[in-house]
């Protein structure tokens, strides 16, 4: 029972250990890829120029720093992955960009003992791709996440 581990034992184990987890994981990287870039679960073919500036209009005010974007970024403001879904989207689309806009438009609220939203000052071509970036960031496939509506 006092047998050793030795050393080409250890080392057997180690390369054996690290060529099967090597395995998993390009498998695992082939398997997300492949789901990534299906066309039945990717909506990257509607990637528009609206969708590319609205993102771009969501980078450079840094909207990550207080909201979450599919479960990315800070938990200060509420998760915008699927606000569009939340304001009313899919039944009301008109209602639920006008909803945003304006939502957008009236910060601060200026309500006592709540958190405030910067008025970013956004002209309507930039309030537009916002929207339609909401829009195409709520028709990713992720999986039933956020687990509820609210996020």
């Amino acid at each position: 029972m006092n047998e050793r581990l030795s050393i080409s034992a250890a080392r057997n184990i180690f390369y054996g250990g690290t060529i099967f987890f090597a395995v998993i994981f390009i498998g695992l990287v082939i398997d997300t890829v492949y789901y990534a870039t299906d066309a039945e679960t990717s909506n990257a073919a509607e990637i528009n120029e609206q969708v590319a500036l609205g993102k771009e209009v969501w980078e450079r005010h840094s909207c990550i720093n207080c909201h979450s974007l599919l479960g990315e970024g800070a938990y200060f403001a509420p998760e915008l992955g699927n606000v569009w879904a939340r304001r009313g989207g899919e039944e009301d689309p008109e209602g639920a960009a006008d909803y945003i806009k304006e939502w957008m438009k009236a910060q601060p609220t200026g309500i006592e003992g709540r958190r405030q939203m910067p008025n970013f000052n956004l002209n309507e071509e930039e309030l537009d791709a916002l929207v339609e970036f909401f829009r195409w960031t709520n028709g990713i496939d992720t999986q039933d996440w956020p687990p509820n509506e609210e996020g």
